[in-house]
């Protein structure tokens, strides 16, 4: 059994196949700041190209997890910070590849820009980690 609950739908709220409305649990908090598209070294990785950008955005996601014990998993919600909605679309596609029915709670906010032009999305979590990992 997992150590979170997902609700999709509470009573009186519509339900929606991309994200929980609402996610709990017991255990240890882990915060990951916003991460956007830049590689080890800090280059950026598609350039124009939010599928590309979103991939390297998760896989950033997955080392910051992994530093903290967590895992996709564990991840209770999702904040993504876009700068075109059309980005939704790949966000979409890669975190079902990532979290496959682990469907967080998530805010998608557009944005005019990020910190620098070239970055197309900013993606940040919340993760519970389950006590015996705690």
């Amino acid at each position: 059994m997992s150590h979170l609950v997902r609700i999709p739908a509470p009573d009186g709220l519509a339900g929606s196949p991309n994200y929980s409305h609402v996610v709990y649990g017991t255990g240890r908090l882990v915060a990951v700041a916003g991460q956007v598209a830049l590689d080890e070294n800090g280059k950026l990785v598609g350039e124009g190209d939010p599928l590309a950008q979103t991939r390297q955005i998760f896989a950033n996601l997955g080392t910051a997890l992994a530093a903290a014990g967590a895992a996709f998993a564990d991840v209770v919600k999702l904040g993504y910070f876009i700068t075109d909605a059309a980005c939704l679309a790949a966000i979409r596609d890669v975190r079902a590849e990532v979290m496959g029915e682990h469907l967080p709670a998530s805010t998608a906010v557009q944005v005019v820009a990020l910190f620098r032009p070239d970055l197309l999305l900013e993606i940040e979590a919340w993760a519970i980690v389950p006590q015996d990992r705690a």
